[in-house]
C-alpha cells in the first residue's frame, strides 16, 4: 500500500523480463533505473521504496540481468534495468541488452523518467555519459544520483556535484543530481520526490 509519508513504500515485485514483450502493458507511468553494475542501483531502489529487501542486492556486480518491474498503485512501475558495464557479463549478453535497453528507452510510451546512479567518487563513466546524452536527444526527464556521497566529506561531495553539474551543462544535458547514500540516508528524501514526480 502506498503511504503519506513515502509514496513509494507501497512498491512490490510485479515480474522480471528478458524481452520487451514481457513487459506489462504499456499503460500507466514508469520510471526506470540505470546504473553502471557496482554504482548502488539495487540499493537506491531499496531506499527510496524504505523496504530492505525489494530489489537484491549482490556482493557480486551485474547480477541483475533482467527488466525486473516493481508496481505500485495506479498503473504506476519501477523499473529496474540490467546493470551495464561489468566485465565478467559476456560480450553476446551485453550486447542484448544494449539492445534492449535502447529499444525500451525509445519505445516504451509509459516511460516518464530514468534515474541514472552513478558513483560519485569517480567521473561520469562513457556508459553514464551516453545515458545522459541519449536522454537529452529523446527529451526524457533525468535524474542523476551520484551514489557512495558516504565515501566522501561533505566538501567533497559539494565539489564533486559542481563539478558534475558543470559537464552536464557544458554538454547541454539536462539532468537533476542529487548526492546520494543509501545507508547514510542522504538524498534519499529529495529522490523519493524526484521520482514520485515523474510518475504523477
Amino acid at each position: 500500500m502506498q503511504t503519506a509519508d513515502n509514496p513509494l513504500r507501497g512498491a512490490t515485485f510485479l515480474l522480471a523480463a528478458h524481452r520487451l514483450d514481457q513487459l506489462p502493458p504499456d499503460a500507466g507511468a514508469e520510471v526506470a533505473f540505470a546504473g553502471r553494475s557496482n554504482a548502488g542501483k539495487s540499493s537506491a531502489l531499496n531506499a527510496l521504496a524504505g523496504q530492505t529487501a525489494l530489489a537484491r542486492t549482490s556482493k557480486t556486480p551485474g547480477r541483475t540481468q533482467q527488466l525486473v518491474v516493481f508496481a505500485l498503485p495506479d498503473e504506476r512501475r519501477l523499473v529496474d534495468l540490467p546493470g551495464y558495464g561489468y566485465a565478467k557479463v559476456p560480450p553476446a549478453l551485453r550486447d542484448h541488452w544494449k539492445q534492449v535497453i535502447d529499444a525500451y528507452l525509445r519505445k516504451r510510451q509509459s516511460l516518464r523518467g530514468l534515474v541514472l546512479i552513478a558513483d560519485i567518487r569517480h567521473a561520469p563513466t562513457p556508459f553514464d555519459r551516453q545515458m545522459l546524452a541519449y536522454c537529452a536527444l529523446i527529451e526524457l526527464p533525468c535524474v542523476l544520483l551520484l551514489s557512495k556521497a558516504d565515501k566522501l566529506s561533505r566538501a567533497q561531495v559539494r565539489t564533486r556535484q559542481r563539478e558534475v553539474d558543470g559537464e552536464i551543462a557544458k554538454e547541454g544535458w539536462r539532468a537533476q543530481t542529487i548526492a546520494f547514500s543509501a545507508p547514510a540516508g542522504t538524498g534519499v528524501e529529495a529522490a523519493r520526490v524526484a521520482v514520485t514526480a515523474l510518475l504523477g
